[in-house]
């Protein structure tokens, strides 16, 4: 980056060098979905730029994550040299203990053992031959 114009990157970029995507595809797909913002507003345009201390939302699946922008990134760098390229102000994710991650909620996801001789049970008593 020249040294006389302001730090601006596109988005999708920046989003790719700081390791908050893995991809600038599915960055692109992010802000085209509107799962991203920039200083409160969302953000429709891969190209739109962003500049030294404007504030991220990216809002993904596992997680909200809050950002401050404090530099343009180069290249895609190690996680080590890539947070620094902003401040994280995300809120903290919740501990999940191993126990809680292995269970699931009675009916969701594919059903057990125990729940397939049921459902073949239903469907043999009302005659579905499926």
């Amino acid at each position: 980056m020249c040294a006389d114009q302001p730090a601006r990157q596109r988005i999708d970029k920046w989003l790719f060098f700081a390791r908050i995507a893995k991809s600038r595809t599915l960055a692109q797909e992010w802000i085209t979905a509107g799962h991203v913002a920039v200083n409160g507003d969302k953000v429709r345009r891969p190209s739109a730029e962003v500049r030294v201390g404007d504030r991220l939302e990216v809002v993904n699946q596992t997680r909200n994550t809050v950002l401050i922008v404090r530099a343009p990134g180069e290249t895609r760098r190690p996680y080590e040299e890539a947070k620094l390229l902003y401040d994280d102000l995300s809120p903290p994710r919740e501990k999940v203990t191993r126990f809680e991650q292995a269970t699931r909620e009675p009916g969701a996801g594919r059903p057990e053992k125990r729940e397939r001789r049921q459902i073949e049970r239903l469907r043999n008593r009302f005659g579905d031959d499926a």
